[in-house]
């Protein structure tokens, strides 16, 4: 019995870029030189400005609990910021406070969803998404999500039903870069409205876009109230060690989730807290270059992959990673993954990582020195030469 689990856990794997990052580590322990393009981490460092504030906080003694949603400056300094990027008016009330923005998607997914519930994921689609709904014991309803669009709107007509509790979005998005425009956004509310079901809206890259903006679902008619808006501090300000991100929600939901985080993480580190004000109040022009570098990035890297024989990348247009469709070369998006890694010494994740929808395409994180995405490029030249 010691090796029997909880059947809530016994289907959990780990997140692919943990993975294949794992691997690639290992391979270097073994003497390789290993191109990382796998994880989704900006490698920029902190803000200097953002670093001091988080120094003082430990020397100043901001070392101690805090309440279990936030502190109540950082919640102010969260609802007037991302209010002003949304044209909408949020309160501390509605902010709740968390190591990561992960918490915020799962305990708003274990306060709403009942065993038999059903919930509406992108596919291909973040990892965490489909473990969450499974560990609350509600059903994954896969839908197709078009390579630099929304999800399919007709599929997804065709998938709402009356078990439907949850639609989830992510937007610009992990793994294609794409962005849901306004147009479709409309679409989603409208549906959302009438299968009177709960959004939750990723939005971690909603300020690494690259061409026009990310809009909100949440700012448009009969939303607000029905909408989980999720972003944190690690992709926009590279403080992705710092464990730091938030939920926007109806304060009644933002109760619910209190709780969970009281019973569960009892409350984000103070310190990293006061440095997140730091990010918000200061400058933001640290912000605005690495978006622009990562614009940059993304109009070098696009033509580059499509030099590339059988190889076929849309342009996307937020976030750091490009999803190169592959489908090509016969094998699995697994299978050429591998065969990169081992043989040609680059670490980047199948599409199949991200479900289905992902096969025959590979994500590459291009969050990284353009000098290593070059290398990158040319190795994943000359492997596939092979082939």
């Amino acid at each position: 019995m010691l090796d029997t689990f909880a059947s809530r856990v016994t289907f959990l794997e780990s997140e692919g870029a943990y993975a294949v990052l794992a691997r690639a580590k290992a391979l270097e322990a073994q003497g390789r030189n290993i191109i990382h393009l796998e994880i989704g981490q900006p490698d920029f460092p902190t803000p200097a400005h953002v670093t001091q504030a988080g120094s003082d906080a430990i020397l100043g003694g901001h070392t101690r609990y805090t309440p279990p949603a936030g502190a109540l400056d950082l919640r102010a300094a969260i609802a007037e910021a991302a209010g002003r990027q949304r044209s909408m008016q949020f309160g501390p009330e509605e902010v709740v406070v968390g190591p990561g923005a992960k918490p915020a998607i799962f305990f708003s997914a274990l306060a709403l969803l009942e065993p038999g519930d059903e919930v509406i994921i992108p596919d291909p689609g973040f990892p965490s998404y489909t473990a969450t709904v499974k560990v609350a014991g509600a059903v994954p309803v896969p839908v197709r999500l078009h390579e630099m669009r929304s999800l399919d709107l007709d599929e997804l007509r065709a998938r709402l039903s009356p078990r439907t509790r949850l639609i989830l979005l992510n937007s610009p998005s992990n793994p294609t870069g794409g962005v849901t425009t306004q147009a479709e956004l409309d679409q989603i509310a409208d549906l959302a409205r009438r299968a009177n079901a709960w959004v939750l809206s990723d939005e971690i890259y909603s300020q690494l876009v690259f061409d026009g903006s990310a809009p909100t679902i949440a700012n448009l008619p009969g939303m607000r109230e029905r909408t989980i808006i999720v972003d944190g501090f690690s992709k926009t300000y590279a403080m992705t060690g710092w464990r730091l991100g938030y939920g926007i929600m109806p304060k009644k939901l933002a109760e619910r989730v209190e709780l969970l985080l009281t019973h569960s993480v009892g409350c984000t580190a103070d310190f990293s807290q006061v440095a997140a004000i730091a990010a918000l109040h200061g400058d933001q022009d640290t912000v605005r270059a690495m978006c622009d570098s990562f614009h940059e990035r993304r109009d070098r890297i696009v033509p580059l992959l499509n030099s590339l024989p059988g190889v076929c990348c849309a342009l996307p247009q937020g976030a750091f990673y490009v999803f190169p469709d592959v489908s090509s070369y016969g094998l699995s998006s697994k299978q050429l993954a591998d065969y990169l890694l081992d043989q040609a010494g680059v670490a980047l994740l199948a599409g199949s990582d991200f479900g289905r929808g992902g096969e025959g395409y590979l994500r590459i994180s291009y969050a990284t020195a353009w000098e290593q995405i070059v290398e990158g490029v040319e190795r994943i030249r000359q492997a596939l030469a092979r082939l």
